[in-house]
C-alpha cells in the first residue's frame, strides 16, 4: 500500500512545465483543425476557454498553455 501511495505522489508532483508543454502541443493540434472555420463565440470559464465555431462544434482549451511575449 505504501508503494502505491508513493507512485501516486510521483504522479501528482509531475513537473508543471512538462504539463504545459503537453497541453501546448494539444492546443496547437486543435487550432490547426480550426483553420478556415469561423469562431462564433468564445468564453473564458473557470478552468478552460470554450470556443464554438460556426458549424456548432465546441473546442476547449485548458490552463496549462500560459502565454509568451515574443519581445
Amino acid at each position: 500500500m505504501e508503494n502505491r501511495i508513493d507512485e501516486l505522489l510521483d504522479l501528482i508532483e509531475t513537473e508543471p512545465e512538462r504539463l504545459r508543454a503537453a497541453e501546448l502541443l494539444n492546443a496547437e493540434a486543435v487550432l490547426a483543425t480550426l483553420v478556415g472555420k469561423t469562431v462564433r463565440s468564445a468564453a473564458v470559464e473557470e478552468t478552460r476557454v470554450a470556443i464554438t465555431t460556426g458549424d456548432g462544434c465546441r473546442y476547449y482549451f485548458y490552463g496549462f498553455t500560459g502565454s509568451e511575449d515574443p519581445n
